[in-house]
């Protein structure tokens, strides 16, 4: 496996870096934060990404995608978690738009998919339940037969820009216990039905979130995302992208935190030297570094892994979001202390990279829960 950029992938990461650096500095997310938009991010500059060709980077050239992989969108991510963009390439590329391109039927990928990789619509996946922590098969909410469909009932947490999303691919119930794999089914359910609501989230990251409740809504077998009570494969398969994704974000944000302190340490003086003349700070700065590389390499052979339906894949994915997760909270904690007192302060940009780093470790799972799956599936 090859863990290095391509020609054109260094030419495509250039372009998203000069792009994001021009219309999206830490300065947007911290207005869009003030604010405090329950949108969570701009949709004309979502927009603009999507006309440049990103939103459908891993979607069929049938519909209006690139037919690219994760290879390549994990190169625009971790270009725009330098800056922090909240855009929604999480939810609604590789979370909502992922499970209707793995999942859905014909009718439903000419419905949504065109539209999304345009910009012009939102999905989100609407998995996580109050009490199911990182058990993506712990499914409380239930489907059950009405007439000549289904009505759902239950209640999703932390639904990813679900506020703003205009359907919804909700994770239920439709046969067996609680915590069983089997039975879980996915419905793509508009974002106006009745007995939905939708009610915004707070985040230490201020990414948008919602609380969505299903009180009896009711959905036809044309909402079906893939088979009836077959859906936990799926849900994993779906995840595990999103993840490769978040993965990229998170080594975009720790590379440029990293970057931004050693230029503070070469820049700061005290007791006339710079402070990264000091031996401690720069073995600190050395281990830094050293996480940096390592968690990039995981994250680009998961990323390969999962395009290429390698049979280590899922393995590999945990791998690259255990290693991701430390090293965000070492980098982002390191950076924070080094910066001293100013690091401490609102005022200063450094804090905003800590706060990311901390909801993105416990997203789709911390890295305890990943070691615990690289084991599980490496036969440990």
């Amino acid at each position: 496996m090859q863990l290095v950029l391509t020609e054109e992938q260094e030419l495509l990461a250039g372009i998203v870096a000069d792009f994001a650096e021009e219309r999206s500095p830490v300065a947007r997310f911290r207005a869009l934060r003030d604010a405090g938009d329950p949108v969570g991010f701009s949709k004309p500059l979502w927009k603009e990404m999507a006309e440049l060709g990103w939103a459908g980077i891993p979607f069929p050239e049938s519909l209006g995608g690139a037919g690219l992989g994760l290879a390549e969108l994990a190169v625009v991510m971790e270009a725009l978690g330098r800056r922090l963009a909240p855009e929604p390439f999480l939810s609604s590329v590789l979370l909502g738009g992922q499970a209707v391109l793995q999942g859905g039927s014909e009718a439903q990928r000419s419905r949504w998919l065109a539209p999304l990789v345009a910009g012009d619509a939102f999905l989100a996946l609407a998995f996580q339940e109050p009490r199911s922590r990182y058990d993506l098969f712990r499914v409380a909410c239930r489907a059950e037969r009405a007439g000549a469909g289904w009505r759902l009932t239950g209640e999703k947490v932390q639904v990813l820009d679900g506020l703003v999303a205009d359907a919804l691919i909700v994770v239920v119930r439709t046969a067996g216990a609680e915590a069983d794999a089997d039975g879980i089914t996915l419905f793509l359910v508009d974002a106006g039905a009745s007995g939905l609501t939708r009610e915004r989230q707070h985040r230490v990251d201020t990414r948008g979130a919602a609380r969505i409740v299903l009180d009896g809504v009711e959905v036809g077998d044309a909402g079906l995302v893939g088979g009836e009570g077959q859906g936990g494969a799926l849900l994993e398969a779906v995840v595990d992208c999103a993840t490769v994704g978040l993965c990229a974000e998170l080594l975009g944000l720790m590379s440029e935190c990293f970057e931004r302190t050693l230029t503070y340490l070469k820049d700061r003086v005290q007791f006339g030297v710079p402070i990264g003349s000091f031996q401690a700070l720069k073995h600190r700065a050395a281990e830094m570094f050293i996480e940096v590389e390592l968690a990039r390499s995981c994250v680009m052979a998961a990323a390969r892994a999962v395009d290429a339906g390698a049979d280590d894949a899922a393995r590999l994915v945990s791998l690259a979001k255990a290693r991701c997760s430390d090293a965000a909270v070492l980098v982002t904690n390191e950076a924070v202390q080094m910066y001293g007192g100013i690091g401490m302060t609102d005022e200063h940009d450094i804090g905003f990279f800590m706060k990311r780093a901390r909801a993105a470790c416990q997203t789709f799972g911390d890295a305890v829960t990943h070691r615990a799956r690289w084991a599980r599936l490496g036969g440990y």
